[in-house]
């Protein structure tokens, strides 16, 4: 695919998002990420959705400090046993209703570190996950694709509630 091509994609997927989380939110969507222990790969990758080329505040989206502020909890490592308690007090202290979105191998399984005596083999296994993005690390496209996953099971949430 050329690099016109790459972009105009980018762009698509990007709007797309952006009209789904007006709709649902009527605002911007607040994403807090949290690291359970990770190489930092994938925080890498999720960092680069803020570079001017993926820009992800021009779609609605932006990072915030506190699980307190989020709509989603971004999670990436095997979530070590130090990180435990850590990601239990992130997902109650979110408010309702929450995406959590297991992200990378090693949330979604433990990764290389699976079986390990210091890791849990994944965030499932602590909290409820309702999208996993597949990837050692995913790449920025596949964060994007995972949110607009995360999107659709909210809206069929909030759907199924109000009927």
């Amino acid at each position: 695919m050329t690099e016109a091509k790459n972009e105009e994609a980018l762009d698509n997927l990007g709007q797309r998002l952006n009209t789904r989380i007006k709709k649902l939110f009527g605002r911007s969507l607040a994403i807090r990420e949290v690291d359970t222990g990770s190489c930092n790969a994938c925080e890498v990758e999720a960092t680069a959705l803020g570079y001017p080329f993926y820009d992800m505040e021009r779609f609605g989206m932006h990072i915030v400090a506190s699980p307190r502020h989020a709509d989603v909890l971004l999670i990436t490592g095997p979530v070590s046993k130090n990180m435990q308690l850590g990601l239990q007090h992130s997902f109650e202290a979110t408010p309702s209703p929450k995406i959590v979105i297991a992200m990378g191998s090693c949330a979604i399984s433990g990764g290389i570190f699976k079986d390990s005596y210091a890791v849990g083999n994944g965030v499932d296994n602590f909290i409820p996950v309702d999208v996993y993005i597949p990837g050692c690390p995913p790449r920025p496209q596949s964060i994007m694709q995972g949110l607009m996953v995360a999107l659709d099971k909210m809206e069929s949430h909030l759907t199924a509630k109000k009927s």
